[in-house]
């Protein structure tokens, strides 16, 4: 199974991710999604795999979302605009594979997905 992980390296859960796919003897791809930006079809194709919603990967208690969107009615198009345009307000990390991927946040749910 090739693993790609969206990676932050300055997120301490990502790097939980990274070290446990390490320590577990897995191959996997590093995408560093802060400097290799997301497209918009990109990230809804990331979407679909891990099957969530652009609302539901949106870091909310991040200040730039309070202080310029959170008082908005954003359409899930919108947001998904807003994330590729401000890739930090992503919750990560997200892991995928070819066809399927995780939110993986908690790391339980990476463990469940390799099951």
């Amino acid at each position: 199974m090739s693993l790609t992980v969206y990676h932050n390296p300055r997120c301490r859960k990502s790097r939980e991710v990274v070290q446990y796919l390490e320590q577990n003897d897995l191959s996997f791809e590093i995408v560093k999604y802060l400097d290799q930006s997301f497209d918009k079809n990109t990230l809804g194709d990331v979407l679909k795999k891990i099957d969530r919603k652009p609302s539901e990967i949106l870091r909310i208690n991040e200040a730039l979302w309070k202080k310029e969107y959170a008082s908005k009615n954003l359409s899930e198009d919108q947001i998904l605009e807003l994330l590729v345009e401000h890739p930090k307000l992503i919750e990560r990390p997200l892991v995928t594979t070819a066809n399927k991927g995780v939110l993986a946040r908690p790391i339980e749910n990476l463990v469940d997905f390799l099951k």
